[in-house]
């Protein structure tokens, strides 16, 4: 009993580090922005070419990790395990940004030209994020519309399609919307600092609604995108200020209802 004790401590330790890995190392967000990318493309109804969800999943890395790299200092006091994860693998993060980078010129290559104008205007902002998330007024804003441009925008580009675009646009970027509310009033930071956790919790769950409604009156093509606000909703609801809800559950509600919704919309 000892041994088997022991034994399941170890892969629990073992499970616990991968987790970690993928967590903090930005794997986690940038697969959950390829899983809205795919629903959002489905549900335009040509898909998201495969390029598109390599430059999603490659830029996301790229500007994540960057920022997280640039501001580990500063992040320490809202976010100390993700800080200690990076300071410990700063040089493997540092590869792994080379990596994405090189991947992500290769996919933009592939998509076109409209793709890469999109994904170049996005990677403005992203890279400017640090100076911008100082502005509480103006972060909310901006991550929802680079987002939002990359997920329904990057597959709109590539495929020239445009049907129920603007639907699309409104729930997609109402449920990232709710997932930054949720991620400031984790570290604290923004509008949540001014408004307080009750009001961000409430906005959060408008936007949710909201984007409940719109996918649910659009028409049957958006409709699979109701699951999107549907998995977000009880992140809001159990919500929990600690470091690894925000980053395991609130961003994996995007990964979830995403990959959810896209199996929906492509099936």
């Amino acid at each position: 009993m000892r041994r088997l004790g022991d034994r399941l401590r170890r892969l629990g330790d073992r499970l616990r580090r991968l987790g970690d890995a993928v967590t903090w190392s930005s794997l986690w967000v940038a697969a959950a922005a390829v899983a809205l990318t795919g629903a959002a493309g489905a549900t335009l109804g040509a898909g998201a070419p495969l390029p598109v969800l390599v430059l999603t999943a490659a830029g996301t890395l790229v500007v994540y990790t960057v920022d997280r790299l640039r501001d580990v200092e500063r992040d320490l006091a809202t976010a100390p395990e993700r800080s200690a994860f990076i300071r410990r693998h700063e040089t493997g993060l540092r590869v792994q940004t080379g990596v994405a980078g090189a991947v992500a010129a290769w996919a933009g290559w592939r998509a076109g030209l409209a793709v890469v104008a999109v994904a170049g205007a996005v990677a403005v902002l992203g890279l400017l994020h640090r100076r911008l998330k100082r502005f509480a007024w103006i972060k909310p804003v901006y991550l929802t519309l680079a987002w939002t441009a990359v997920c329904v925008g990057l597959p709109a580009a590539a495929t020239r399609s445009t049907l129920g675009l603007w639907p699309v646009v409104c729930v997609v970027g109402a449920t990232v919307q709710a997932n930054v509310a949720l991620s400031n009033l984790r570290d604290d930071e923004g509008l949540a600092h001014r408004l307080g956790g009750r009001r961000v919790l409430a906005l959060a769950a408008g936007f949710l609604l909201a984007a409940l409604g719109i996918a649910l009156s659009a028409g049957a093509s958006v409709r699979p995108l109701a699951v999107l606000p549907l998995v977000a909703l009880p992140t809001v609801v159990f919500y929990r200020p600690g470091e690894r809800y925000g980053a395991l559950v609130v961003d994996g509600a995007l990964l979830a209802g995403g990959a959810l919704a896209w199996a929906l919309a492509a099936g």
